[in-house]
């Protein structure tokens, strides 16, 4: 990889990361409106997602260019699980003091940052399962069917943590939108059940991909992970944008709408992901000469968030119940494009094209 490609590469999750520190911060002080509380922190915090990739991609690009050191391998996995505890702490800090009864903005945002620091640290989970990277082009390269031990790879206890992470995090994300789904008595917790349970779609999309890297970098994957990993995250990109589309079809109230278009969102974020779990498949021991065409998916998805919060924008003009959503659609749109950030990186390091 050229190195002023790599520090493009390496930018775009950083400058991301300023869009949406920056418009959340502007929307948070810019009223004390629900829509801002909300919208304002959720926005923001979407940021830690942003830094947390950049953490992935400087770990993965650093070994591409041969400048990978053992700082490197603490540090940058440190700051991404940094980042996820202090968003999830601070989102544990908001909701704790709020009833959760009528639009409580509190439980509605405290429970949304808690989810983006369960994704987080399933991010930093995968910059920490790439510290070992280089390792996939090596063992992609054997022959099929070889089955001869990796040197350098990681210890059986540490897959095994690395394994278990992202399921506990998905868990526990599961477990906040489920438990507010079954206590649907307040707006305020029909949407913290609504998208608590998108973005735990989002944790369980991330658990292929760390999984997807874990055993390539081990080289145990085989036929039934290049069509396990990304029929789930389809699935999961399926199913988060099927449920806003369903409620906004149902549009019984007018809380129904925010959580219908996030929900659509977060379903364009699994398709983002699923370029990256998808391109592992595509091209571990044999050559996909569509490849190089695999980073526009992040770029479709990205672009459809920015467009649908364009139109979600107009509409908040007379409907106030869609400005959460209008804001926090920019913001996913942001995560997609640091997305395609990645997937080039991966396509740079594992297409034999």
């Amino acid at each position: 990889m050229n190195y002023w490609v790599s520090v493009i590469f390496r930018a775009i999750p950083l400058a991301m990361m300023g869009v949406c520190v920056g418009f959340g911060v502007y929307v948070w002080n810019a009223g004390d409106a629900p829509g801002n509380v909300v919208a304002g922190r959720v926005v923001t915090f979407l940021g830690a997602i942003c830094l947390c990739l950049f953490c992935t991609a400087a770990t993965i690009i650093r070994q591409l260019i041969g400048r990978f050191n053992a700082v490197d391998r603490v540090l940058y996995p440190a700051l991404g699980y940094l980042a996820a505890t202090g968003t999830a702490v601070y989102g544990v800090s908001v909701f704790a003091g709020a009833s959760g009864s009528g639009q409580d903005p509190e439980y509605v945002a405290g429970h949304v940052v808690l989810g983006l620091g369960l994704i987080c640290g399933c991010v930093a989970t995968v910059a920490t399962a790439s510290t070992k990277f280089t390792l996939i082009p090596v063992n992609s390269a054997k022959p099929v069917g070889a089955r001869t031990p990796p040197t350098g790879a990681f210890s059986p206890g540490a897959v095994a943590v690395l394994a278990a992470l992202p399921v506990l995090l998905a868990a526990v994300a599961w477990a906040f939108g489920i438990g507010n789904l079954l206590l649907t008595t307040s707006p305020s917790r029909f949407t913290v059940g609504h998208v608590v349970s998108g973005l735990a779609m989002i944790c369980t999309s991330l658990i292929g991909l760390v999984w997807s890297i874990l055993r390539q970098v081990q080289d145990s994957y085989g036929p039934r992970d290049r069509v396990a990993w990304p029929w789930l995250v389809i699935a999961m990109g399926a199913t988060s944008m099927a449920w806003g589309i369903v409620l906004l079809v149902l549009d019984r109230e007018p809380y129904y709408r925010t959580p219908g278009f996030v929900m659509i969102g977060l379903g364009l974020v699994c398709f983002s992901i699923l370029s990256k779990v998808g391109l592992l498949a595509l091209v571990w021991r044999r050559t996909f000469s569509l490849a190089d065409r695999v980073p526009l998916i992040p770029v479709t998805t990205a672009l459809s968030c920015l467009f649908l919060a364009a139109f979600v924008f107009q509409a908040a003009f007379t409907d106030s119940n869609v400005f959460i959503a209008a804001h926090v659609l920019v913001g996913l749109g942001a995560i997609c494009f640091t997305l395609y950030s990645i997937v080039s990186i991966l396509e740079s390091g594992t297409s034999s094209k």
